[in-house]
Order: structure tokens, then sequence, then C-alpha cells
């Protein structure tokens, strides 16, 4: 018998796996409590799976040369950007719900409590809010919030009430309505709620000029939906009307031809006329929004058809860079940036690690015949220095992170205890 070339029996092989893959769920966890385990779909071993998510955190948190969690004393503890040498809301937040979603309360109740002593306004016309960047003994580098940090927090403290009840030492839910209370509360002007009330979409920052556009990447439906179903804070036909009105935000501002979406834009989706290319570029926030799709879609699965068929068009996009190739800074039309944003002190186009990680994520929501190629690389790929010195053991690190559980079932929504 006449054999294949070596190039198409790979491409069979390449073929061939993808049958391992399972179609997209129809029915999101709030409904159901289940969550796919898509490397277990690829063919890894579930001891080899735990294994790998247990290396990833522990590298994230506590490694010799890539952590980014640094205990202060017995009772608090930060995480830092470290090529930026501060604490931000972002990374903040973001360590509270991965140590929620993997029940480490010793690791919440730190960050928590070094987020409301040093972050935290208490009183003043931001009381509720956090100023995003601080430097890593608590001085804090600007007094202003960005919301998506309040995003996390509310949520992250939402999950932690309904996992460990409010009588450990921390009334985890009355903090979350303290910051939903006092952001709503907030009368507009140069202080503003976290959500426009116009259009009911989280504001890019709720001060200044900043509350008149969004950051798609803030967008996270399901997030509203959590707060509907258990922030107990008489809001809940509100919360699940934003968590609607962001859903239709995104199908205004990706683009249909590529998936890609620009880091800020209006309201409305359109481009922002301004000489700053994150107005009109997919760069280092943008990455988020495909593990944030990936993630309503795995919680709520409440825009099917939309969801898999941007989860279809963006991962054809970068297989059509290379699976091993595509770099993390495009024009929304899939042109090369002239400007490519710096990130510690360099510039340069990378195959960063945080985007490998949420195009792999959203493999969830994807029927695209390429999408286990992308889960193998995530699996394969390592969060190391590049040739010129570059690493970021923070945003790739915490992105990386985030996708790991995102693929081994283990991001999941938590519901109160029985």
């Amino acid at each position: 018998m006449k054999k294949l070339p070596i190039t198409l029996s790979l491409a069979l092989i390449s073929t061939m796996s993808f049958g391992q893959l399972k179609q997209p769920n129809t029915q999101g966890g709030f409904e159901t409590g289940k969550y796919r385990n898509v490397f277990l779909e690829a063919g890894y071993k579930q001891k080899d799976i735990d294994k790998k998510v247990n290396e990833v955190f522990d590298e994230v948190f506590f490694s010799k040369d890539k952590h980014i969690y640094f205990e202060v004393n017995d009772t608090m503890a930060y995480i830092s950007d470290i090529k930026n040498n501060d604490a931000r809301t972002e990374g903040m937040s973001y360590g509270m719900m991965i140590a929620v979603q993997m029940n480490r309360k010793d690791i919440f109740d730190k960050l928590w409590r070094w987020a409301k002593t040093y972050m935290q306004h208490q009183d003043g016309p931001m009381a509720g809010y956090f100023a995003w960047s601080c430097k890593t003994d608590g001085t804090r580098n600007a007094e202003g919030p960005a919301s998506d940090g309040e995003l996390y927090f509310v949520t992250s403290l939402i999950f932690a009430s309904n996992l460990w009840g409010d009588n450990t030492g921390i009334n985890y839910k009355a903090e979350a309505q303290k910051i939903l209370n006092l952001s709503e509360s907030k009368p507009g002007g140069q202080v503003t709620p976290l959500i426009d009330r116009e259009t009911r979409l989280i504001t890019f920052v709720p001060t200044g000029f900043g509350s008149k556009y969004t950051d798609p990447s803030y967008h996270l439906p399901a997030f509203y939906e959590v707060w509907a179903k258990w922030a107990d804070d008489g809001r809940s036909e509100y919360w699940q009307s934003c968590a609607d009105s962001s859903r239709a935000f995104l199908h205004k501002c990706i683009n249909s031809e590529t998936g890609l979406n620009p880091d800020n834009c209006n309201f409305d989706g359109t481009l922002q006329k301004s000489p700053f290319p994150w107005g009109k570029s997919f760069m280092y926030d943008s990455w988020r929004v495909p593990m944030n799709i990936a993630l309503d879609y795995s919680w709520a699965c409440k825009d099917i058809e939309w969801q898999q068929n941007y989860a279809n068009t963006i991962q054809n996009f970068f297989y059509k860079q290379g699976v091993k190739t595509f770099v993390d800074q495009y024009n929304v039309d899939g042109s090369t940036p002239e400007r490519p944003m710096s990130a510690g002190g360099k510039t340069a186009l990378r195959h960063s690690v945080g985007l490998i990680g949420t195009i792999g994520a959203i493999s969830l929501a994807s029927k695209n015949p390429h999408a286990i190629e992308f889960v193998k690389e995530l699996w394969e790929c390592e969060n190391k220095p590049f040739e010129d010195g570059y690493f970021d053991a923070y945003y790739d690190g915490l992105l990386r992170l985030f996708a790991f559980m995102h693929l081994s079932g283990k991001y999941r929504v938590i519901p109160p205890s029985k």
C-alpha cells in the first residue's frame, strides 16, 4: 500500500484528534452545575490534568522565581505586577477569584485584608471604591478606581460568602453589598456608578471622562447574573438587565470578520476617534475578551449561537496567523498596528502566553476544527523570559492560570452551600 506523505499524515492525525473534543454545552453551570473538562476530552489523563493545574497555580503563587503573591504578615498579602513593581486592583481581585475557586480561604482572606486596608476608600466621594494602583508598601500611586477590579471583588466576595459563610472572621456578603450600595449611590459627574445608568454598561473608570466609554474586556455578563442571584441587595432585575446589555454590546464591538475588538471603545461599540492605538487595536486588555466570553458560555449559556460563531471566528483568525506564531497585537481588521504598545519598557510583537491561554479557553464554546490545537498549545506553553529579556509573571501568569482552570472544568459558579 502506498504511504501517505508525512505532511498529509500529520494533518490526518490532527483531524482525527479533534474528534476527541465534544460539542459545546447547550446549558450552563448555573443550571446544571456541570463543566467541561476539555483537557480530558483532548486525551490528557485526569491525574496529569490535576497535577498540571496545581503546578501552574503554585508557579503563580509560590514558586521561587515566578511567584507574584507576597505575604506581608500572618494576616495580609498582595499580588504584584512585578515588572511595574506595584499592586493593582486587577491582580488583587483576580487573586481572590482564583483563591475562592481553589478553596484557599487563607489566601483569599489575606488578599482581601490588604485590599481593604490600603486600597479601599472608606470615606469621601469615592467611598467604597479602590485605588487601582499602590506601591507594595500600600502607598497609593493613584486614588482613582478601575471598574474591572470592583467587578471581580464583588463577585469573588459573593462566592466566598456562598462557600465559607459570613461567620468566620469576614462578613463577605456585607463587604460585597457595601461596594455595590456605595457605587449605586454615586451622583454622577466626577464620580459615577461602576455601571453607566443610561446604557447599563460598565465604565472604563467610574470617574471623569473615563466614565463616558468602556473597555470590552471588562464585560462579564455572568458576573451580573451572580449578583442578581446572590448579592441580596434589592437590585436583582437591574443586574440581570446589565447582563443582557453587556451581551448585546459585545455583538457590536467585535469585528465580525476577525473576532477582534479594541482595548477601549464607545458605549455603542464604535471605535474611538483618538490618536491612541488602544481605541482601534486589539492589545493587552483585549486578550481577556475570549476568556470572558468562554466564562459566560460555560456559566450561563444564554447567547449560544453568537458565542459559538465568535469562538469559531477568532480561532480561525489566529489559526491563519499560525497556532505557534500568532502575535499579541493587531488592529481589529487583522492588520499590524502602526504603533504597538510597549510593556515593561520593551516594545515588540510576541507570541504571548496570556493570549495563548485565552484563545485556548474559548474552545469551551468553539466548534472550530482547530480548537484542539489551541488547547494543546496552551498545555505545552511555558511562561518564561523572551529572548530580549521581557518576562511577565503577572499578567501572562494569571491569564494562563485562568485558562487552565477553565479548560479543566475548575472555574465554576459557586452557589450557596446547602
